[in-house]
């Protein structure tokens, strides 16, 4: 294989058929010269592409263009595939597009779970109950589909870090994120938006948040602090509008500006509720939805949604997961792995740590079967919508900490029996790992949105004395390359 790749020469253009996709969008592309890895493909397909470089013996190539469909392209749903970079297998059925994905995960993990002496389960891939309009959050970016064209709001084009494509069709979203994408994008055309090399211009994101259960939606739009609506202050040319279109400049006609939009949100006719709509002020250079300072411009800075039973405040910076049916599926298959905390006992007497616990669903969902649960998490946000949220559920056992969790360790004097990981996509900090191994406890449960990371972390538990026991795919992100995988981790000595 790697004498076949060592002919392959940057710059050739070369043609060959996908014979797999390796996580997450890596497809192996089999020519007559070798092999390449080619980005955005789909098993089956004959692509054309260019080699890019060479990396330790393995070549890489940019795709040039498509030449023969996949035969396992039965069906594409959505006008915006293959312009947008969002859905990767929305042309295939949902049932490829899970064998894809399972395939994907059991490959990585065979490379690390082989090496445990103890036999481990590999429980497949669980589906998400829901496979079209399932997202409960959306970060849209304004900007233009080609330099000096019109004015788009959407995702960014496939391949392209400034090109956006405005996805008004988009289908893993409902009616009422495209009704208000769409106004949006009407009412400020011709207003400028923030350049990412030039660093100039006002709109940044429109965030749109709407709770799957409640209906509840929160709409959060993003400029910067300087008010650079161009020529034309609300996209309107009639000469009858009583707001000159001279005076576009300035805070105060920056307020008009908000306020109008504001009032076109609530006229909109959709199946959820507005409760609230914010003005978000963020001057970063990074291309990146955060707040400098936010506004209300409506109602209130947070809504709610329900899981399990549990009713959860989310605020427009709370981590939460994407899918609220999915993550019901997740948080179940949590539940299933741990089992019970305490067979036998007529109290609960055991201390779960929840790790990385964001709004605290998870801690929330094992603190009747615990005698207490303690979440950390960095974003203070998060925390304190935690904190609401579990006395809201009436959970009184429930402690959260902001912080980073390498340091809130350190301070923490309980002794968990029980710990549940659920990292960002990097995984946990190393030396916070060893952290967790040192406590010696028995079960831990980790749940990973990118298997790679997962990959690398199991590698220092095995060494740490931990085997993996039980590990399954939980289809989070349908038609997307994301996968979220939970493992029951548990010590050699206990067998």
């Amino acid at each position: 294989m790697h004498r076949q790749e060592a002919a392959l020469k940057k710059g050739q253009v070369l043609a060959g058929i996908v014979k797999k996709i390796d996580f997450p969008n890596k497809g192996i592309v089999e020519t007559e010269e070798g092999s390449c890895i080619v980005k955005n493909v789909l098993p089956g397909q004959k692509v054309t592409f260019v080699v890019q470089k060479k990396r330790n013996g393995r070549a890489e190539g940019r795709l040039l263009q498509i030449d023969e469909k996949s035969s396992l392209e039965t069906v594409c749903t959505c006008p915006h595939f293959g312009q947008c970079g969002g859905c990767t297998y929305i042309s295939l059925p949902y049932e490829e597009q899970l064998k894809i994905k399972e395939a994907q995960v059991r490959k990585l993990l065979w490379s690390v779970l082989e090496k445990q002496t103890v036999d481990w389960k590999f429980e497949g891939i669980r589906r998400s109950p829901v496979q079209f309009e399932y997202r409960n959050k959306m970060e849209f970016s304004f900007g233009d589909e080609y330099k000096d064209g019109p004015l788009a709001l959407g995702m960014h084009k496939r391949g392209s870090f400034y090109d956006i494509v405005t996805v008004n069709e988009c289908r893993i979203v409902d009616e009422d994120y495209r009704k208000i994408l769409e106004f949006t994008r009407d009412y400020f055309e011709g207003c400028k938006f923030y350049h990412r090399i030039r660093h100039t211009g006002y709109l940044r994101h429109l965030l749109v948040r709407k709770a799957s259960k409640t209906g509840e939606i929160l709409i959060g739009l993003v400029t910067t602090s300087h008010p650079d609506f161009g020529k034309r202050c609300d996209g309107r040319e009639s000469e009858e509008d009583d707001f000159e279109k001279t005076a576009c400049e300035g805070e105060e006609n920056e307020g008009i500006r908000l306020s109008r939009w504001k009032d076109g949100l609530i006229a909109l006719s959709l199946k959820g509720k507005i409760t609230g709509i914010l003005h978000i002020i963020n001057d970063s250079t990074a291309d990146i939805v955060q707040s400098d300072r936010t506004d209300i411009l409506f109602g209130q800075d947070f809504f709610y949604e329900e899981l399990l039973g549990l009713k959860f405040k989310i605020s427009a910076f709370s981590f939460f997961q994407t899918n609220s049916l999915g993550a019901e599926v997740l948080y179940e298959t949590v539940r299933e792995y741990i089992g019970e905390l305490d067979e036998g006992e007529k109290k609960p007497q055991k201390v779960v740590f929840d790790l990385y616990s964001g709004t605290g669903t998870i801690a929330q969902l094992m603190a009747p079967a615990a005698k207490k649960v303690i979440g950390v998490e960095i974003v203070e946000e998060a925390v304190e919508a935690a904190r609401k949220n579990a006395k809201q559920n009436g959970l009184h056992n429930c402690e959260f900490i902001a912080g980073d969790v390498l340091k809130v360790l350190d301070e923490i004097e309980e002794k968990p029996d029980l710990i549940i990981l659920d990292p960002p996509r990097d995984g946990v900090h190393p030396k916070a790992l060893q952290k967790i191994i040192r406590y010696g406890i028995e079960r831990m449960v980790y749940i990973s949105c990118k298997p790679t990371s997962l990959v690398r972390d199991l590698e220092v538990f095995l060494e740490g004395g931990y085997v993996a026991e039980r590990v399954v795919a939980v289809d989070q992100f349908p038609w997307t390359t994301g996968i979220e995988t939970c493992v029951l981790l548990t010590r050699k000595n206990i067998y």
